[in-house]
């Protein structure tokens, strides 16, 4: 039987970064350091340097995990590119820009796109290309993430987006690695919230106009606020656990043996929440407030360091989980080590 293991992760880290005061003075005080630290969640978030594209910074992460694999990138067969939409040059393919600059020259590429669910998403994807294709033996799952330069700090809506940050991931699934084997997956999706939040100018519906291009790239928004938090406060919760509990389930696992929670950056109460009905403890997970979300990439930089600390080892079951607007939820289960 085909088994699917992880065998290479990489993560970009832009040094610059954004403080909890630095975000307080944005808000024109509205929010208030404590309140962003103790609240919200946020110490301090990465932003991008002059040199951080989007691409560019899913190429440094790609390069990183084929180092941490230690594999040539000729052995690749696939690049799903899962970096955000906001990039250098709208409508290229971040996939095949990446082949080019690491060198994967027998690699094809895609572009896949689920907010920040799009790395749970993607490793779904690749493990059942793998098992489906007898000529596909390896693929990479790699983007950048900087959406955090569209939030306006002083729309009193969008302090849920506050911790959006900057970064690239990259990790490597290969056909019978036997080894930190990718399990079991589940994704719940709601369409009825697809158009709530989103770049609310630059599109075709709202395209840029002399008069509006200063706004338009402050312009994500949540375009009907009530109907998404009112929306959301009903369902999210129970449709993330049973993301989470049908993916155990397909791994054959339960909640007990879970090890590891690789989970997004969201405010602390929710974290803390999340942790509580697992029957987690705190060291069964990294809360991200030195980096804030980096929408799809938490998974990778949770998991990166939680190694880094020996949180995860051989024998861990680690659980990745993401949701993203539009809205979807997701959940996976690595089995780290030797199998």
């Amino acid at each position: 039987m085909v088994n699917v293991g992880v065998v290479g992760l990489g993560l970009y880290v832009p040094e610059n970064k954004m403080t909890a005061k630095e975000i307080s003075e944005a808000t024109n005080g509205i929010w208030s350091e404590d309140a962003i630290i103790n609240k919200l969640g946020i110490v301090e978030k990465t932003i991008p340097g002059d040199d951080d594209g989007t691409q560019e910074m899913g190429v440094r992460a790609a390069l990183e995990a084929l180092k941490d694999a230690n594999m040539k990138p000729e052995e690749l067969d696939v690049i799903i590119c899962m970096g955000e939409e906001w990039k250098e040059y709208p409508l290229t393919t971040s996939a095949l820009y990446i082949q080019e600059k690491i060198g994967a020259i027998n690699a094809w590429g895609i572009d896949i796109q689920n907010r920040c669910c799009t790395t749970v998403s993607a490793i779904k994807m690749a493990k059942d290309m793998i098992v489906a294709d007898e000529d596909i033996n390896t693929i990479m799952v790699v983007g950048g993430y900087r959406n955090g330069d569209f939030v306006d700090y002083k729309d009193p809506n969008m302090s849920m987006m506050f911790n959006l940050s900057a970064g690239g991931g990259a990790i490597i699934l290969k056909k019978n690695a036997n080894k930190n084997l990718v399990l079991g997956s589940h994704i719940k999706a709601n369409g009825d919230f697809s158009r709530d939040a989103g770049v609310e100018i630059g599109g075709i519906i709202n395209p840029f106009n002399k008069d509006n291009v200063e706004e338009g790239y402050k312009s994500l928004r949540l375009m009907n606020a009530k109907h998404m938090k009112d929306g959301l406060n009903a369902i999210s919760m129970p449709n993330w656990f049973e993301c989470i509990d049908k993916s155990l389930e397909k791994s054959g696992l339960k909640r007990e043996d879970i090890d590891y929670l690789a989970v997004l950056h969201f405010k602390k109460s929710m974290h803390d929440y999340m942790l509580k009905e697992l029957g987690l403890n705190e060291d069964q997970a990294i809360y991200l407030s030195d980096y804030g979300h980096m929408g799809q990439v938490d998974q990778i930089l949770s998991l990166k360091l939680a190694l880094e600390a020996g949180k995860v080892k051989d024998g861990s079951v680690v659980l990745m989980i993401a949701a993203g607007i539009g809205y979807v939820w997701s959940a996976n289960v690595v089995k780290w080590g030797e199998c």
